[in-house]
């Protein structure tokens, strides 16, 4: 074994105490929240590791030797489990519900992990719901730079003419952003309702529903068809299935194409210098003024028509033209230099 393979290789303590990860990659898999939310729960002290308290981020450790507890209850590490849910109507997407009503935790009991849903389906609205343990996972489908599309069929009541569709297109304020255009096309429609397609990449708080009221309309159903391409068929309301292994990697798979494409969009997207308009564009048809410089694109160029011609530019003189149209010297000055007011004192002779 060369001396490399020795540096790389695990020593046997090592290989039997088991792979070790971060204390907030821990939390996340056991259904804790995101990364981000366990850094969290380090940060205000709720976390302890073999009984010690976490005092800063990036702690390495085994869960299946050190246990690691929050407010004093064990935490265990979960199975990832990612799960594709038809929600029905009238069923809420919080673990519980204050007013009693229905929640999505009376449908997962067999699911064998505390799975919570990725983004939520209001009160009224049903069709496709994703729900998972993995918590990054739940971040990277969500975030805005994930471009996952969302597919619904809208219900409205009445007629929806080319101005209404234009109106549902249209960006509308909620809780003081603007929301990207929606895609939004006609399905069908009868005497008394109309049927819509309308395809969103961002889940803002009723999104679809305030679409609708803003464009002037009452809706009389909701259904979210597709997530990121998924759909239920073959669920009834009510049921679930677990995504399978290659559903999860084309779902990571975009979701990192999407941010790489985000983050080369901005220098794709540079400004080029902006270049002065010509003077046709500038609507100046007169030759500029006699004697200015021409830049080195506009000589040679032809006067535009209709204009004056151009004076032609006088020539300076040369430097040895200039000493030639001076006085010639003469032998002897009539007056001293630095002295013009007195003559110059003659010679004395022998």
């Amino acid at each position: 074994m060369s001396r490399g393979e020795r540096r790389r290789a695990p020593s046997a303590a090592a290989a039997a105490q088991g792979p070790k990860q971060r204390v907030q990659k821990v939390l996340a898999r056991a259904g804790l929240g995101s990364r981000r939310q366990a850094e969290a729960l380090i940060a205000a002290g709720r976390v302890r590791v073999a009984g010690k308290r976490v005092d800063r981020q990036g702690v390495l450790v085994d869960p299946r030797r050190e246990d690691v507890s929050v407010d004093g209850r064990r935490v265990s590490a979960e199975r990832l489990t990612y799960l594709l849910f038809h929600k029905p109507r009238e069923v809420m997407c919080t673990m519980q519900d204050p007013l009693g009503r229905r929640s999505v935790v009376e449908y997962l009991r067999g699911a064998g992990a505390h799975v919570v849903p990725v983004g939520r389906l209001d009160y009224q609205t049903s069709g496709v719901l994703l729900l998972t343990n993995d918590g990054d996972f739940a971040r990277e489908m969500l975030h805005p730079s994930s471009g996952v599309t969302k597919e619904y069929v809208l219900k409205v009541k009445g007629s929806v003419d080319a101005a209404g569709l234009q109106r549902l297109r249209e960006r509308i304020d909620i809780g003081g952003k603007w929301t990207k255009p929606a895609r939004v096309e006609r399905l069908r429609a009868d005497d008394n309702n109309t049927w819509l397609i309308v395809s969103l990449q961002e889940g803002k708080n009723r999104q679809v529903r305030r679409l609708a009221e803003h464009a002037g309309y009452r809706v009389m159903r909701l259904t979210r068809t597709r997530f990121a391409g998924l759909t239920a068929e073959g669920l009834r309301p009510g049921q679930w299935r677990e995504l399978t292994a290659a559903e999860v990697r084309t779902l990571r798979a975009h979701n990192s194409a999407q941010e790489a494409g985000a983050s080369a969009a901005p220098a794709a997207a540079a400004p080029r210098a902006r270049r002065r308009p010509s003077r046709a564009a500038r609507g100046l048809s007169e030759p500029p003024r006699a004697g200015a410089r021409r830049k080195p694109s506009e000589r040679g160029k032809a006067a535009p028509r209709g204009a004056e011609p151009r004076a032609p530019r006088a020539k300076a003189p040369s430097q040895g033209a200039a000493r030639d149209t001076r006085a010639p010297r003469t032998a002897k000055r009539p007056v001293r230099a630095g002295r013009p007011d007195r003559p110059a004192r003659p010679k004395a002779r022998g």
